[in-house]
C-alpha cells in the first residue's frame, strides 16, 4: 500500500520500465552480433518507443466500466510492453544474413548510454526519497 503511493507519484515507475527495455534491447543485439555469420539468421529488435507514443498521444476520455471494454482515453505506461521483431528485409549487410554488425555496434553503444543514464537517474531519484523519509533535502 504505501509502497505504492510512494512510488506512483515519481518517475521511477517509468525509469524501471525503461531499463527493462534496454536490458530486453541489449539481449537482442547481442544475438545479434553473436549470429552476424549464422546464414538465413534474421535480425532481431525491440520495439517499445512507437508503442508509448502512440499510447500517451490518445486524447479520448471516458471510463471503462468492465474489464472486458476496449480501453478509453490515454494509454498507462503499464499496459504497454515492448516486443521483439524479427527484420524481415532482404538486404544482407554480411553476404549471409541481414545483421549488419557496424550497426548493431552503434546500437549496443546507444542502448549501453541510454541504461546507463536511467540508472543513474532511478539512483538519484531514491537518493531523494531516502532524504525526504530522514528529512533531509540538502542535495
Amino acid at each position: 500500500m504505501i509502497k505504492n503511493f510512494l512510488f506512483r507519484k515519481t518517475v521511477i515507475p517509468n525509469l524501471s520500465k525503461g531499463l527493462d527495455v534496454y536490458a530486453l534491447r541489449q539481449k537482442a543485439i547481442s544475438g545479434n552480433i553473436a549470429n552476424v555469420q549464422t546464414p538465413g539468421y534474421r535480425r532481431k529488435e525491440v520495439r517499445f518507443e512507437d508503442k508509448l507514443q502512440s499510447a500517451l498521444k490518445k486524447q479520448i476520455t471516458g471510463v471503462r466500466t468492465h474489464s472486458n471494454h476496449l480501453p478509453v482515453g490515454r494509454g498507462r505506461l503499464e499496459d504497454v510492453s515492448p516486443r521483439v521483431v524479427e527484420d524481415e528485409s532482404k538486404n544482407f549487410a554480411s553476404g549471409v544474413n541481414n545483421v549488419d554488425i557496424e550497426r548493431e555496434m552503434v546500437d549496443q553503444v546507444k542502448n549501453e548510454i541510454r541504461f546507463v543514464l536511467g540508472s543513474r537517474l532511478i539512483n538519484k531519484n531514491f537518493a531523494f526519497l531516502r532524504a525526504s523519509i530522514k528529512g533531509r533535502f540538502d542535495q
